[in-house]
């Protein structure tokens, strides 16, 4: 049995060891605010970054691992201002320029390029070119402000379970005390340093809790220095 364990927690490191990971961490599911921190190999990388999050906190979301929820945790839906609770892959950056220096795929954001987040659509959580028949609601990613001048897919809810939540990014924030509608945002410099460092051959992934959450966390990443 003993023996058992040991090869479980080996191949659990060895699977996870090479991941680069984006933790975000809140006080309580009901706070705004919260601070992210980079890993790589067991090991820090960049200092911690203050960041902005829903404006009415967190509900747990559909990601790539499961957690294991306390009842009272509230689930998050579309609409409801929220930023997802989970462990998600990191697929793609997109932003305004035709081009960023990163090693992930890169979207560029055009005028005709939407997101969609009406749940009575095939295409909903998809990123597209506007199709001949509008969804009935849509983000522009091309906007008029700065927010999505540069950003990181957040592989939330990909089986487009209908009202579950859409659209979820790390992108710039509008003010340094502004939330989110269920993103995380932070200052365009510290999130050009983070799209510089990621690799997709790192299976980038972030993990998004509040604190009461991490021991959940350790039992799957135990690498990481989380004490």
């Amino acid at each position: 049995m003993v023996k058992t364990f040991l090869i479980l927690v080996i191949c659990n490191m060895f699977l996870y060891s090479n991941e680069q990971i984006i933790l975000v961490t809140s006080d309580s599911f009901n706070t705004n605010k919260a601070t992210l921190s980079c890993f790589e190999d067991g090991k820090k990388i960049f200092n911690d970054i203050e960041v902005n999050i829903g404006k009415n906190g967190l509900g747990i979301g559909l990601g790539h691992l499961e957690l294991k929820y306390q009842k009272e945790d509230v689930l998050k839906v579309e609409g409801d201002k929220k930023a997802p609770v989970g462990i998600f892959k990191l697929t793609s950056v997109f932003g305004y320029a035709d081009s960023e220096e990163t090693n992930m795929p890169y979207i560029q954001a055009t005028k005709d390029l939407i997101c969609v987040d009406d749940s009575d659509s095939i295409y909903y959580n998809q990123i597209i070119n506007m199709p001949k028949q509008k969804p009935k609601s849509y983000e522009d990613m091309k906007r008029d402000d700065h927010q999505y001048e540069l950003g990181i897919v957040v592989e939330h809810n990909k089986k487009q379970t209908p009202q579950a939540g859409s659209c979820i990014f790390i992108h710039v924030q509008k003010d340094v005390n502004v939330s989110t509608a269920g993103c995380t945002a932070m200052k365009l410099n510290d999130l050009r340093k983070i799209v510089k460092w990621l690799d997709i051959k790192k299976n980038p992934i972030l993990i998004q809790v509040p604190k009461k959450y991490l021991d959940e966390v350790k039992k799957i990443y135990p690498e990481l220095p989380l004490n």
